[in-house]
Parts: C-alpha cells; structure tokens; sequence
C-alpha cells in the first residue's frame, strides 16, 4: 500500500496552485476527487494553451495525474446534497478560491461540521481568509511582486524580474499539502476537524526567509546582485566560461581552499583581503572580477572535469531540454508517461516526494481526467443506484439536464429517496 490510501479528499481546486498541491498526495495515494463546476467548464487549467483542445491541455495534464473528476454543481440544491454525501465519507474538503469565496459556498468548518464533525477544510487563497486583502484575487506574478521577490530578481539597475517558473504557486501547493495532512492527522487523533487558512501571499512572504530576519533585526536592504550571486557566501553565482556558463559555489571555506588550487591561483586563499567568508564578502569587488577573468579561460567541461574531482559545488546551467534528459533525472526515474486520448502519450513528471526504499516506491501513473469521467463511478460508491443517480441529473446536480422538460423534479424527491450515509462513529485508520 502507498502510504496515504486510507486518505479521500474532496477538491475544489482549480488553474495550478491548488491542484499542484494535491496532485502530490494522489501519488502518494490519497484519493483525491476532483469537483469541476458544470457551469464554468469545469478547471481553466483544461484550455490554457498552446497545447489545448477540446476539453484538455498538457498544461492540465502537469497538474491533475491519478486524481478523480466529477462534474458537480454544489450551489443547486440538489448538487449540495451529493456534497454533503462527499464530506461525510471524506478527511478533508480542499479548495484554492478567492479569500472571501468558501464562506459564500459554505465550504468552511463552521459550514461543514454538522456533516461530518471530523472534516478538515483547507483552503488555500490568495491573501488567507483574513486581512485588508482577502476579498482580492491572487496570481503568482501578483504574490511576486508584492512580497518583494521581483525586487531582488535581476541584474543590479535592471529592470524587477520574476523567476523563470511559478514558485509561489507550487510552494503554496506544498504548504497546502503540508497544512492539510496534519489537520488530518489531529482530527483522527482528537475526533474534530478544523479549517487551514493557507495562502499564497502567506508563503511568498515566509519565503524571504534569513534576507528577511537580516533586515527585520539588523536592518539590512536585500537588493539585487551581479550574475545570481549570494548575498553573503563569496563566490557562490554564475560565471561564463569560453563557451557558456555554470554555477561555482564556494559554501565552505575547504571549498574556497579548493577552488583557489584547481585554478592555479592557491596564494588567492592565503591572501588576507580574501582569507574568510567575511573577508570575500567585503571585498568581494575585488575578488569576483578576478574569477570571471579566470573562468573565461576555459570551456564549461574543462572547467567541471576538476571542480568535479575536488568535490567543488558546480554545474552547467543547461537549458530545460538539458535537465530533463541529464543521466539523474532518468536514474531517478523523474519522467513518467501516460497515455491520452488527445495528445498520445504524454510524457511529464513525478513527484519529488518519495516514502519507501530508495528504488521501490515508484508506481504506474495515470493521466489527468476527462472533465466529470468519475461522476457515476464516485456516485455509486457512495451507494447511489441508476435511479437516483438520474433524478439528481434531471435536478441539475452534474449542470444542466439533458432535457429542459425533467429540469423540474423536486428536490425532495432526490433526497429523500435514499437515505444519505451517515459519518462512521470512529476515524478511519
């Protein structure tokens, strides 16, 4: 068994963020269903191009392997009835809307609890549920350059950039994952659920990590640096070589000894301007010029060959085709496929997290599901015949029915049909 299996997360989770985070526990296990609104075309992540047809993407497929989809409209009535059913046979309702959105779809604890009294809701937003900002919408770039990374992002007297991929999004889909796990957790530990308020804005921020107890204690200004260099640990940046470029990190001082020995120059290392960290740091004007003028001498590889060999922290910067095929990656067996009706197959990546022995815990993936493919399957596990299952169509529950003529069947006729299950009396182990 994969070691989160015994885990059912009902998610309302849309575009990156949100299903980054749960795509995560689905490999490691967890049943994650996936609700798409019937009435908004179910995730925008299915039609983000250049790669989009129809009702997919790769874009999606990146975000959305060996989860469930169910279409289901949970502001009808009838589709709140068929949510209820969920929470009671679930851990945890996840979701990543807008701060002020699971209060107005009643997808909080407090909404929730006489439901299932053991159900935790996560949430992960924009700005949290609380504060000046929380009715606002919030996007990576957004989050970026709000929490100050686009200002130490570039060349010193450039132009703000941000980084190359979404790392707010994906680390708030961690932070989110991390969250609910242990809300998890407590609640089979003490019989009560609980709400995580997560956000983005909350992650960017605490990501500032040691430049923000720097400024926070001692005042000082985080601020751009030459070629991505360290703030403080000299030399640790890029540097070009005759042919292209590559990272050379001097984070210990045997390093710094090292490095001075392969280049030929072993006095840089007894020289008293740059003997310690604290010495290159303040005369780093000095010492990195020096460098750069060294490591154009030679190409990336005559230079890696001995950086290598002396255990030096070093590495091409390659470009992505470059780091998808490098030897780790595919001894780490990163790269799994998939197979898709629209794209063929589809090659993309695992996840990083990994529980078991080294080697073993690899297993089959499947690929992203077609919008509202588990519906029925989701419904009769929860006990639903045919006959019910087409009464909550005709009600709308799954979007608009087929026939606008059946649009009109009571909802007491859907709900009290069957009865609903009701929460087990002890937490499942």
């Amino acid at each position: 068994m994969r070691p989160l299996e015994d885990i059912r997360i009902v998610s309302l989770e849309q575009y990156g963020a949100g299903p980054f985070g749960s795509m995560h526990l689905a490999d490691l296990g967890a049943e994650i269903i996936k609700i798409e609104d019937p009435s908004s075309g179910g995730d925008i992540g299915r039609y983000v191009p250049p790669y989009a047809g129809g009702e997919d993407s790769l874009f999606f497929e990146s975000f959305n392997k060996n989860k469930s989809s169910m279409l289901l409209d949970i502001r009808n009535d009838a589709g709140r009835e068929v949510f209820h059913d969920l929470v009671r046979s679930a851990d945890a309702v996840y979701s990543n809307l807008r701060g002020d959105v699971p209060a107005k779809l009643g997808i909080r604890y407090e909404d929730l609890k006489h439901v299932n009294p053991r159900i935790v809701c996560c949430s992960l937003t924009g700005f949290g549920m609380t504060g000046p900002r929380a009715e606002e919408p919030g996007y990576d770039y957004v989050l970026q350059a709000l929490a100050g990374w686009m200002s130490v992002t570039g060349e010193p007297g450039g132009a703000p950039q941000k980084t190359g991929l979404s790392l707010v999004d994906y680390s708030g889909g961690f932070v989110a994952a991390i969250g609910l796990l242990a809300g998890i957790h407590a609640a089979r530990r003490d019989g009560v659920g609980t709400d995580c308020d997560l956000s983005l804005y909350d992650t960017a921020v605490s990501l500032l990590t040691y430049p923000a107890t720097w400024h926070l204690t001692e005042g000082f200004t985080p601020a751009r640096t030459h070629h991505s260099a360290h703030p403080s640990l000299v030399p640790f940046q890029a540097f070009e070589a005759a042919d292209g470029w590559l990272v050379v990190g001097c984070a210990k001082e045997k390093f710094w000894v090292r490095l001075t020995e392969v280049m030929g120059r072993p006095e840089l290392a007894s020289d008293p301007r740059f003997a310690t960290f604290a010495d290159r740091d303040r005369n780093r004007d000095l010492i990195v010029p020096i460098l750069e003028d060294a490591f154009r001498e030679r190409t990336v590889a005559e230079w890696l060959e001995p950086l290598h060999a002396a255990r030096i922290p070093s590495a091409p910067i390659q470009e992505v085709a470059g780091a998808l095929d490098d030897p780790h990656t595919l001894a780490r067996a990163l790269v799994v496929e998939t197979e898709h009706p629209r794209f063929g197959t589809v090659r993309s990546l695992r996840s990083p997290v990994r529980v078991g022995p080294p080697g073993d815990d690899v297993v089959p993936a499947r690929g992203g599901p077609a919008m509202g493919q588990d519906t029925d399957a989701v419904l009769a596990g929860l006990g639903y015949d045919a006959e019910r299952i087409a009464a909550l169509r005709a009600a709308a529950a799954f979007g608009p029915p087929p026939d606008p003529e059946t649009a009109a069947v009571p909802l007491s006729e859907v709900a009290t049909a069957h009865p609903v299950p009701e929460a087990p009396s002890a937490p499942a182990r």
